[in-house]
């Protein structure tokens, strides 16, 4: 498969061809389960068009992060129905991964491609385990009658591997059988306010290899107020960035996606946030 760039790159600032890139972000505008708040089929766009607002020097890093290669891909098309879709871009993540070595960023979107996003990753990368930032679980078998709803974003995966979650505040009542037992260890918010003890025990119960699963309103609304489903409480950015680039210096990070950005008319807050946090997480794995 051909990967064409998008139109208008991500934090982009000279030609890069597919094969010199670092980094691939691959845009992901699906919606198709949301319920409550609509809007994150927009969040791949605004997130990409907020990056042109980022600094390309980084203030944390120190580090001109754009220079080692950011390639954007044009959108992924999010036309075919549920059934059709989750097949055919878990094969479009196979042939991404077969065809570079870059590291990828995914953006969406609602939270359940991430059903499509992991398989490819689990076949390539032997023990691998799933850091899972949220305010919600995520773990239900089924949600309004689908098995690839936004509320069932990570169950799949736990059957398999190791799930740690993170900013968890909200649990359904059919789902808390699975929130602390088999593969999944869940860290309740209110439970896990000692920031620096959280990040000891992160680093202990993920593997070696690591891909991220980021469902921004896992942040408190104050920090990312456009999302779909928020919740009160949560991550705020410093406490967050500290635990991502633990995670990003002890382990190896294969991959990563960043979904539920849902834009709020006369707002930027929340995709130069999530356009940010890309950019400083690219920093940190570079």
């Amino acid at each position: 498969m051909s990967f064409k760039p998008a139109k208008q790159q991500f934090v982009f600032r000279k030609a890069i061809r597919f094969d010199e890139a670092a980094f691939v972000v691959v845009p992901i505008p699906y919606e198709k389960t949301t319920s409550y708040g609509q809007g994150t089929k927009y969040g791949p766009a605004a997130v990409i068009d907020a990056s042109w607002q980022v600094e390309l020097w980084d203030e944390e890093t120190k580090g001109e992060t754009w220079r080692k290669g950011i390639f954007t891909t044009a959108p992924v098309n999010c036309a075919l129905p549920e059934k059709k879709f989750f097949p055919a871009l878990e094969k479009t993540v196979e042939e991404l991964l077969s065809s570079t070595k870059a590291l990828p960023f995914f953006i969406g979107g609602e939270h359940s491609i991430t059903q499509a996003l992991l398989p490819p990753f689990i076949k390539r990368h032997k023990n691998l385990s799933i850091l899972h930032f949220d305010a919600h679980a995520d773990l239900r078998l089924t949600y309004e009658g689908s098995e690839h709803s936004h509320a069932c974003a990570v169950y799949p995966a736990s059957r398999t591997n190791k799930v740690v979650q993170v900013g968890i505040r909200s649990v359904g009542v059919d789902e808390k059988q699975f929130h602390n037992a088999g593969k999944v260890k869940t860290h309740l918010m209110h439970e896990n306010l000692d920031f620096k003890k959280l990040e000891r025990d992160v680093l202990r119960e993920l593997t070696d290899t690591v891909y991220m699963t980021i469902d921004v309103d896992g942040f408190d609304p104050s920090v990312m107020p456009g999302t779909g489903t928020p919740q009160p409480g949560g991550f705020f950015w410093y406490d967050a960035m500290r635990l991502f680039k633990a995670v990003c210096k002890h382990k190896k990070v294969v991959g990563v996606d960043v979904m539920e950005v849902a834009p709020v008319k006369g707002s930027n807050i929340t995709e130069l946030a999530a356009s940010k946090l890309i950019y400083r997480l690219m920093g940190y794995l570079g």
